[in-house]
């Protein structure tokens, strides 16, 4: 069984394709990473910031060529695990499902409703299956420093949200938009999931800082939401994104302490080991490597 891991912080981010550039990342470095699930959305740039490293993924690709149910999200997670990340933060435009949530407010999303239907949601399957807890998908550490950190940027950032994941890539219709609030929902995107199951499943701590962009379409007085729109706030947003960035790399503890989420694998694999497929063991060398022995 492989050791715990370091004690020293490696932050994976997953955001938009320009997120790395002019945050001041010291010794940058863009490296191609292959990963044994296909190929993932973009080299990886890490290099660190105030001392803490950190590795950048752009969801997207470069130039946002990669549609939501397109994303090699298993790739992704797979590829930060493999760079040595032990936390990982996603950056994500979101929607407003509620009035208190208005657009350019930070929102740290503490829950999912899943409604994507066309996306593989898992590294495991068939001939070795697992089961982890996902009661709370985000880490309440992580979250909480990322909090603190959005707070010193001058946004105005809600502590909680419950987020929406929707196939795309259409926006709703209005009465979706309603719906969603009848479940419950407070804001809307479609990044979140399954990227959040499978940052669990890697044993990776996950927290999302999402941005609001619009309100959905449950405004009937209003029209519906325009890309047009959406892309001038996420413009707006960025810098407050790189500025809580720089701000948490400053506020993290010294020294990182275990969190639930590393040992979230524990007590989830069911399947025999006389009767686990070789070949998806050897596929998860980076996942579950701290099961299955140290990776080359």
């Amino acid at each position: 069984m492989r050791a715990e891991k370091s004690t020293s912080w490696h932050i994976g981010v997953l955001g938009g394709s320009g997120l790395a550039a002019g945050i001041g990342l010291e010794e940058a470095q863009e490296i191609e990473v292959a990963s044994p699930f296909g190929a993932p959305s973009a080299p990886v740039v890490t290099g660190r910031l105030g001392g803490v490293r950190f590795t950048f993924l752009a969801r997207h690709g470069k130039g946002h060529a990669i549609a939501p149910g397109e994303v090699n999200y298993r790739a992704n997670i797979d590829v930060l695990k493999r760079c040595g990340a032990t936390d990982v933060l996603a950056l994500s435009a979101i929607g407003s499902l509620c009035e208190a949530m208005a657009p350019g407010d930070m929102v740290l999303v503490d829950q999912f409703i899943d409604r994507t239907t066309a996306r593989t949601g898992s590294f495991f399957g068939s001939g070795l299956v697992a089961h982890v807890s996902l009661a709370d998908p985000t880490c309440e550490r992580l979250r909480t420093l990322l909090g603190k950190a959005a707070g010193q940027t001058g946004a105005r950032v809600h502590p909680s949200g419950t987020y929406v994941c929707i196939e795309g890539p259409q926006f709703s219709t209005r009465a979706e938009s309603r719906m969603y609030q009848g479940w419950g929902g407070e804001v809307i995107g479609m990044t979140g999931m399954p990227e959040a199951r499978l940052a669990r499943e890697a044993e990776l701590p996950y927290a999302m800082l999402g941005m609001v962009t619009d309100y959905d379409c449950w405004r009937v007085e209003e029209a519906g939401v325009e890309v047009s729109h959406v892309l001038a706030v996420m413009q707006a947003n960025a810098e407050v994104a790189r500025a809580a960035l720089r701000e948490l790399a400053a506020r993290l503890p010294r020294k990182r302490t275990p969190a639930p989420a590393d040992t979230a694998l524990d007590h989830a694999l069911i399947t025999a080991p006389e009767a686990r497929d070789s070949a998806l063991v050897r596929k998860l060398d980076a996942v579950a490597c701290r099961l299955f022995g140290e990776r080359d």
